[in-house]
């Protein structure tokens, strides 16, 4: 045809066979997590109920606590919006509201809890890096709009996050969110 070729469309499929089976897996590890105790969870039973093969789960995750880290990991990213009430002390106060309520649902605290006992660092930082993310973000957005004595990242996850992680992985209740938004005035002044 006159020296043209003609190229095939490209197809993309969207997910594919690897993020189906990631999230039956996230799906199954969820469930165990929700209807038994932590410590009974294994790679075969959360293969078992994903429906794969345990080296599947191995191949992609090798342990329980590096896949338990992925579950927390997916479960704490973008689930809570960074607010945007024209002061920082409302965006905080909405943002701990809104983590108060998060760490109250109970499927919430089995996630957090597994991924810790399994994982250790890496499963705490699972369950905290998208909320250092948020928190930079309202700072970081405050200092741009000329606020003044805005604490870093660090010292606001420990004077907000510190205490709601605090209470909901080692209390017997979780803090609500009233509490929760008493916490911002001790971090401004």
């Amino acid at each position: 045809m006159d020296g043209m070729t003609l190229e095939a469309p490209t197809q993309t499929r969207p997910g594919g066979r690897s993020a189906r089976v990631r999230a039956a897996v996230h799906r199954a590890a969820q469930e165990l997590l929700a209807g038994g105790p932590a410590d009974a969870l294994t790679i075969p039973l959360i293969a078992a109920g994903a429906g794969v093969h345990p080296t599947t789960v191995y191949r992609r995750w090798g342990t329980l606590g590096e896949l338990l880290a992925d579950v927390a990991s997916s479960r704490f990213s973008g689930g809570l919006v960074v607010p945007d009430t024209g002061s920082l002390r409302g965006d905080l106060e909405q943002w701990a509201a809104g983590v108060a309520t998060d760490l109250r649902d109970p499927k919430t605290l089995a996630i957090m809890r597994a991924a810790i006992g399994a994982a250790g660092v890496e499963g705490g930082s699972a369950c905290v890096a998208d909320r250092h993310e948020q928190l930079e973000a309202m700072l970081e957005r405050a200092r741009c709009a000329g606020e003044t004595d805005v604490p870093d990242r660090e010292q606001a996850a420990d004077a907000l996050l510190g205490p709601l992680y605090y209470r909901a992985i080692f209390g017997e209740q979780p803090g609500s969110p009233a509490w929760a938004r008493g916490l911002v005035p001790r971090l401004l002044g």
